[in-house]
């Protein structure tokens, strides 16, 4: 019967009054019965409203008030008949957010986040979770918070969301920027960057988004900083702390009991996903190789042309694969005569001068496709996103970055590919959080999963916290962890640990990386100290000698066994980064690796186009991981370690701090890199330099730039100056 009324209000134009009376009376039958099957076609209901008769509209605000569907009473206008259920919508209304209702489960867990317990929530992705972070900084509660989450564009994404109040607090998305005395503090920052800052305020109020990424069984290689970020605060403030995260089943047990947290697991949504089974209709038709291959991507051409104007995400396994798939699908656009698409966008221009006017990108923008990977720089990825959320984009070919919470209004995912890189498999957890992109909370009503392989089966995800479970744990979270507070104190993996002289530990507790390989390289730089000294012992900028023995020293002892490295080598990961040292420049960081693979005979069948895209993503690819994440930390460790060395047998001792600070940076000036952190576009930072005063706090510089108009200068492009002012400005200027 209910899939009978759902067909009906999905196919039929219009309903009259009986007919309204009695679809409503069955959903509230529903509700009565089963919540979940109610909640269903009333959110069907809603996704059709027009279609029903206006004349029983407060029976319909009845309905969506019964299972405290609020904020959609707000947007769809419709008016409580009764007294009882005005005051029961008003005692949903925030206290700190201007005209803002919670729903029935957000308020329930407001109010445990209000009481003296701390909280850990698994909701699902369309539940608004991140609403009620919103509240607790708007009631300016808490002295210091801290917001922890798993990348920068999500923490971007945050800074831009919570900008609003930064009349009460000073927002810090850099371990450079001191903490105020005189506001509140919101520190933003991802684990490492916790782990790097020196001398946290006393922090008050943590938050962790994407938790289940504390896990040491999800394969993720930041769970060793954020254990040690979570455990560092704990034990150093004892904060309140409010855990978030979908489709989680529990955490290790006892510790919500020893932390006076309660866990709280909801499947209650606003938003209703439909799934479409197309693996099982072309059961046998779908492969990754040959003719097979080719009929799936056709396949999925075609349902994104017959999806037209409606915004579609499709997940695919690599950054790769993304890119192709874009490519692809604009070649079939073409095919099918829809040439009139040339959208022209500003980001294009700059593009075409900073970057390559032959990306295949922008071929792909014209024809409102783009892509989403974690390799594109951040002004170029937010950028997209918007492009897409305002529907200038239709499809949108992702990576795993959908997965961990990149917010977008997709009315569709296809799910095109089943795997995470090429030999992880798409679990059930991975499945459903691609899923919960599907539809958006006051957006859409119902999203769409349309399914090109087969559903992963069903597994109880339990999240394990391994600085408190400790079974696995790894030496980096362990070496951390006090004495007292280590559970197997007979296992060899700690007494190796505790084998460790006490000075070195700390060493090593420093560096936060890799303990084995950093006690290996410990011993081999004390034994090459006198002979490779000059090698060893450099200040300020390397010869390229220096660079390639401390680089080749990083490579052979701090990657982790089984650490994907691939397409970087060893001897390429020197000569990229001398070479970008020189010249600072994408444009010849593409052209260095043109000419490189073109000479490679693998490249031998591949066309310049091919080559050139792929060059373009390497590029982007050792700027984002390499440059501004692995090089500088694999610097700062061997820089630590030789100092070390050099201080027991009494010599001289080096400084790599300024070229791995600047690697970090991309080179932009100390008092300018907060501007990379807000997403503008290194062209534009270098524009901005000559006008900025090298002295001038990095708090300040944002200010100088809007008071003095500096982006209305002639040499700016539209898209850069789109990208101040519509990222940073919130009054009138």
């Amino acid at each position: 019967m209910i899939e009978i009324i759902k067909k009906k209000i999905k196919e039929e134009n219009e309903f009259n009054f009986s007919e309204t009376f009695d679809i409503y009376r069955h959903c509230a039958v529903a509700l009565i019965n089963d919540d979940e099957v109610g909640k269903d076609i009333l959110i069907h209901i809603l996704n059709s409203r027009k279609k029903f008769s206006s004349l029983l509209d407060e029976m319909l605000a009845d309905l969506v008030e019964s299972i405290g569907f609020y904020p959609y009473l707000k947007k769809e206008d419709l008016k409580l008949s009764s007294t009882s259920s005005k005051i029961r919508q008003t005692s949903n209304l925030s206290l700190n957010i201007h005209d803002k209702y919670f729903h029935e489960e957000q308020k329930y867990i407001l109010d445990l986040l209000n009481s003296e317990k701390n909280v850990i929530v698994s909701a699902p992705t369309s539940f608004g979770k991140s609403l009620l972070i919103e509240e607790v900084v708007a009631s300016y509660k808490y002295k210091n918070i801290v917001v922890i989450q798993p990348t920068l564009a999500l923490l971007d994404e945050t800074r831009k969301k919570l900008s609003k109040y930064e009349d009460g607090y000073k927002i810090i998305v850099r371990t450079s920027q001191e903490p105020s005395n005189e506001k509140r503090n919101l520190f933003l920052l991802t684990s490492e960057r916790v782990n790097e800052y020196r001398n946290l305020p006393d922090i008050d109020f943590l938050v962790i988004d994407e938790f289940y990424k504390l896990s040491s069984k999800r394969d993720d290689e930041r769970s060793d900083s954020l254990n040690n970020a979570f455990r560092y605060i704990l034990e150093s403030f004892n904060p309140k702390f409010y855990l978030l995260g979908p489709n989680i089943e529990g955490i290790s047990e006892g510790f919500a009991e020893k932390y006076n947290a309660v866990f709280y697991k909801t499947n209650y949504s606003l938003v209703s996903c439909e799934e479409i089974d197309l693996y099982h209709d072309n059961k046998g038709k779908f492969g990754a190789q040959g003719e097979k291959k080719k009929y799936k991507e056709k396949v999925l051409f075609e349902l994104l042309h017959s999806l037209g104007g409606q915004n579609s995400i499709v997940y695919c396994s690599s950054p790769a694969r993304a890119r192709y798939l874009s490519a692809e699908f604009v070649k079939f656009i073409i095919s099918k005569g829809d040439v009139e698409k040339n959208i022209d966008l500003p980001i294009i221009e700059w593009i075409s001068n900073y970057v390559s006017e032959d990306w295949t990108l922008i071929d792909c923008l014209k024809h409102g496709v783009g892509f989403h990977d974690g390799a594109l720089q951040k002004h170029l990825t937010s950028s997209i996103i918007d492009y897409f959320n305002r529907g200038v984009i239709k499809a949108l070919f992702c990576t795993a970055t959908i997965i961990e919470g990149v917010n977008t209004t997709a009315k569709n995912v296809i799910f095109f590919d089943s795997k995470k890189g090429r030999n992880t498999p798409i679990d059930f957890f991975d499945y459903s959080n691609i899923k919960g992109r599907a539809g958006r909370l006051m957006e859409h009503y119902i999203g769409r999963i349309f399914n090109f392989n087969p559903t992963p089966k069903y597994n109880r995800i339990i999240i394990d916290i391994p600085f408190f479970e400790q079974n696995p744990i790894s030496d980096e979270v362990l070496i951390n962890i006090n004495t007292d507070d280590v559970i197997y104190k007979e296992s060899d993996q700690y007494r190796y640990l505790s084998g460790i002289p006490n000075n070195e530990r700390e060493l090593f507790c420093k560096n936060s990386v890799y303990i084995r390989g950093q006690d290996s390289l410990i011993a081999k730089i004390r034994e090459d100290i006198v002979e490779c000294y000059d090698l060893i012992c450099w200040d300020s900028t390397p010869k390229y000698r220096q660079l390639e023995y401390c680089l080749g020293l990083a490579w052979d002892y701090l990657i982790k066994p089984g650490e994907n490295l691939r397409p970087m080598t060893k001897d390429k990961i020197v000569k990229v980064t001398f070479d970008y040292g020189i010249n600072r420049s994408v444009i010849e960081l593409v052209k260095s690796n043109f000419s490189y693979k073109k000479k490679l005979e693998r490249y031998d069948s591949w066309s310049d186009q091919e080559i050139l895209d792929e060059s373009i993503r390497d590029s982007f690819q050792i700027l984002r991981h390499w440059f501004q994440y692995k090089i500088p930390k694999w610097l700062l460790v061997v820089n630590e370690i030789q100092r070390f060395v050099c201080s027991e047998i009494g010599v001289r001792s080096g400084n790599y701090t300024y070229y791995a600070s600047s690697i970090e940076s991309d080179f932009v000036r100390e008092n300018l890199t907060i501007l990379a952190e807000y997403g503008i576009p290194r062209s534009a930072i270098d524009k901005i330099e000559k006008y900025i005063d090298k002295n001038l706090n990095q708090d300040l510089v944002m200010k100088e730039i809007i008071d003095n108009r500096i982006h209305d200068r002639p040499e700016f492009l539209s898209y850069e100056r789109e990208k101040i002012v519509s990222n940073y400005i919130k009054r009138d200027i």
